[in-house]
């Protein structure tokens, strides 16, 4: 995580006076990148102040693998990642900055940082809910925590202790985000806490669903919008907007076009989960289909599916199933036309985003973004 970017509130908006009069790929690339380095040096002044109150004992340094949780966190977060979430903030406010006044920059910055905190807690509650041994070609928090202590022989499970650490490494990011979070503006923390709820209760479904076979379409797209669109693209672009002082019909437009945005990037993620390259992912291909996850993609395959693929779909979720049966699937529902199904409905919402964006009430450059970023969104991984 780089610490040596400084920037004054015109240039951490990417030159705006520029930008917004020549807005172009190589104009929003360094706008961002700037906002990127910028969040990210607001996070690591977070996690120095962290380091400062952490309680260090002495005797627990004397523990053979005694884990010092704030440089986990640390590392999670020097891992680096897409940072879609702060990226669409920074959007939010500048298509809410219809007045090109700069209002709200810093508290925007502040947003942008408590939701990429806010999205490691995610990332490794996640990892444990799922029992998932990476994370972008890393082993996961509880894994790693795991392996150290069957390494030192350490007493009791070590899956256990394992999920154990990886709880505590979530709550902390949890505790640090909402940190960020209290210092912002009234009206971004009711965003900021309708988003949290809306995250819980999506992982919620998520998890209920896939205990139970739940293979409804619209419970499929509940949860993607709960757990993924929602706070991926809406909650951020509102928090953005709302950090600009964009008014009611601004707010309504970016969050039609996070809606629709939303779940171009959630069914694109369905796909990832089955097809998606390790590499990329950092989960192995197929892990939706192991793990029996409440998705659109395979709300769909149950509809479709007949056959010997259709009984391996109906053990998904199971330790009973191998792993011919999620190939047989995998291969299934590209062959029975599920995935180019898939495929349409993101185009669907693609257009449905854009649409959203001929609101009268956005800036132009904001539009600009918007439209670049979409392909981000609903392409990636192809």
């Amino acid at each position: 995580m780089t610490r040596t970017v400084s920037a004054d509130r015109r240039s951490g908006a990417g030159s705006a006076g520029v930008g917004r009069a020549r807005s172009n790929e190589s104009v929003w690339a360094d706008r961002i990148a700037t906002h990127v380095s910028l969040v990210e040096n607001r996070l690591s002044s977070e996690l120095d102040e962290l380091r400062e109150a952490w309680d260090h004992d002495d005797v627990e340094a004397d523990q053979p693998f005694a884990l010092d949780l704030p440089h986990q966190l640390r590392q999670l977060l020097e891992r680096g990642g897409k940072r879609t979430r702060p990226v669409m903030t920074l959007l939010g406010w500048v298509a809410g900055d219809v007045r090109d006044d700069q209002h709200g920059y810093e508290d925007m910055i502040l947003a942008s940082a408590a939701i990429e905190m806010l999205h490691c807690f995610a990332l490794v509650h996640d990892d444990v809910m799922d029992e998932s041994a990476t994370r972008r070609g890393e082993p996961t928090v509880h894994a790693r925590s795991a392996r150290l202590h069957a390494r030192h022989d350490g007493r009791g499970d070590s899956d256990r202790f394992g999920d154990s650490i990886a709880v505590l490494v979530g709550d902390l990011a949890h505790s640090e985000a909402d940190r960020l979070a209290a210092g912002m503006p009234a009206p971004m923390r009711r965003v900021w806490q309708q988003m949290v709820l809306e995250l819980i209760a999506g992982q919620l479904r998520d998890v209920v669903g896939s205990a139970v076979a739940d293979r409804r379409i619209g419970y499929a797209r509940l949860v993607a919008r709960q757990k993924t669109g929602s706070y991926t693209v809406t909650r951020p672009l509102q928090l953005g907007a709302v950090a600009a002082g964009a008014d009611g019909a601004a707010l309504a437009a970016l969050t039609e076009y996070g809606h629709h945005a939303g779940e171009a990037f959630a069914l694109r993620d369905d796909i990832l989960g089955v097809y998606g390259d390790p590499g990329s992912t950092g989960k192995p291909a197929g892990d939706d289909i192991r793990s029996g996850k409440p998705t659109v993609l395979l709300a769909l395959a149950a509809e479709t599916l007949r056959g010997p693929a259709a009984t391996a779909l109906a053990v998904a979720g199971s330790p009973r199933m191998s792993d011919d049966q999620v190939r047989s699937v995998q291969d299934a529902m590209v062959d029975h036309g599920v995935v180019d199904a898939v495929e349409t409905m993101i185009d669907d919402r693609v257009g449905s985003a854009l649409a959203a964006l001929e609101s009268p009430s956005l800036s132009a450059d904001g539009v600009a973004g918007l439209t670049r970023v979409l392909a981000d969104l609903a392409r990636r991984g192809r």
